[in-house]
């Protein structure tokens, strides 16, 4: 028998802890810094309390990982059942780190049935969703850096920005370090450009005469040279950034593939069509490789954002879009979905027919990747990569449901 539960409120400086007993009782309260010797203090509170399991509203953190670490039992309790949940304990609305402690604790101690604790995943799995997570939000500051350098340009030489397809490409950094100012390339002929082109070996498809076209047809603006000065060396800047940024990248693209290609479950996942290394990275990152954390695909695609959710009361029925899952999954899956599609007959009828029904891109995608991950879940559990021909009884099982 379990003698008492711990809930734990985390956040950035401190963290609010609180015991109970089987009753309810408040056995222990107490606060934790986010320090090493914060941190050393929770074991011994637990400790002394008889390791007891440990609600908490996040899946993964340093404070997750020391608790498992350690061998105590975190079960991970969503924030919108915790929100959900308050007005049990008071009608007032109010909200403290303290308070949110103990009804982390007493939800474990009357619910916990209903929550499954976390299972270690492997060292290996561990490093890949840190690459992983890493690389993604990497390509995101990229974006925004991108899409700064773009704008920034587009106010005084809209040229740099039409010459080449993609503005963080390093052709295109290169040309904008090189050339900040339509002043600086007044004097480009095509000789010079095509020295250019051939110094950062350009591989596109467009001589240097219709490189120059572009940068000569583009809008001509009013900006004077005192701002044209200062904007081309904020652009400089910009691109100088984005240059390390993109070249980082590319490093770690290449050791996520090569990371995900070593792994027998990383091969199951780039079995799929068009699935790619990356891509396949993203899913196993999240998947992970404990095959007790989902019981079926439906559990799956629940986690995945790919299932919808469905309101029913009396005669009144919706489904709407699924908000709270795992993002980076259902980003993941969704990929590998619209992917899919070019390459196997069975995804392109699948997607075909969800359009035929009125449903919008998107929402067939999701379609798509809801199928996909009955084949998936399946192949993950067997440990066997894809195969057509064995899956076949999946696949016409989910267009029979469809018909």
């Amino acid at each position: 028998m379990i003698t008492f539960f711990a809930g734990l409120d985390w956040a950035s400086q401190t963290h609010a802890v609180c015991i109970i007993d089987a009753h309810g009782a408040v056995f222990e309260r107490f606060d934790i810094d986010h320090t090493a010797a914060g941190l050393a203090e929770l074991r011994r509170h637990l400790v002394a309390a008889g390791s007891p399991p440990v609600a908490i509203e996040r899946p993964s953190g340093l404070v997750v990982d020391t608790l498992m670490e350690a061998g105590f039992t975190v079960i991970p309790i969503h924030p919108n059942a915790v929100k959900a949940t308050r007005p049990r304990y008071r009608s007032h609305g109010a909200k403290s780190d303290a308070s949110d402690a103990y009804l982390l604790a007493d939800l474990l101690r009357t619910d916990g049935h209903r929550f499954k604790p976390l299972a270690p995943q492997g060292e290996e799995i561990r490093a890949l969703r840190a690459l992983v997570r890493g690389r993604d939000d990497l390509v995101a500051t990229r974006v925004q850096l991108a899409n700064q350098l773009r704008s920034l340009l587009d106010s005084f030489w809209p040229g740099a920005v039409a010459i080449f397809a993609d503005v963080d490409s390093p052709i295109a950094l290169a040309f904008v370090e090189r050339y900040p100012t339509p002043e600086s390339a007044s004097r480009l002929g095509p000789k010079r450009m095509a020295a250019f082109c051939a110094q950062h070996a350009y591989c596109g498809r467009r001589t240097a005469e219709e490189l120059l076209a572009r940068l000569h047809h583009a809008p001509i603006t009013g900006t004077g040279e005192l701002e044209a000065d200062a904007k081309g060396e904020l652009a400089r800047s910009l691109a100088r950034t984005l240059t390390r940024l993109v070249e980082q990248i590319r490093l770690l693209t290449s050791r996520i593939e090569h990371h995900v290609a070593s792994l027998d479950d990383g091969q199951i996942v780039m079995s799929f069509p068009r699935a790619g290394r990356i891509c396949a990275a993203q899913i196993l990152a999240e998947l992970g490789s404990v095959r007790e954390r989902f019981d079926s695909d439906a559990q799956l695609a629940a986690e995945a954002g790919v299932a919808p959710v469905t309101y029913q009361s009396g005669k009144s029925k919706s489904v709407t879009f699924r908000w709270a899952c795992n993002h980076r999954l259902r980003a993941a899956l969704t990929c590998l979905a619209d992917n899919s599609r070019h390459a196997s007959a069975w995804a392109n009828r699948v997607y075909t027919a969800a359009r035929s029904r009125g449903c919008d891109h998107p929402h067939a995608i999701r379609i798509l990747a809801r199928a996909w991950v009955r084949i998936l879940w399946r192949a993950w559990t067997d440990r066997k990569p894809y195969d057509p021909a064995q899956h076949q009884g999946a696949r016409l099982a989910f267009e029979s449901t469809q018909g």
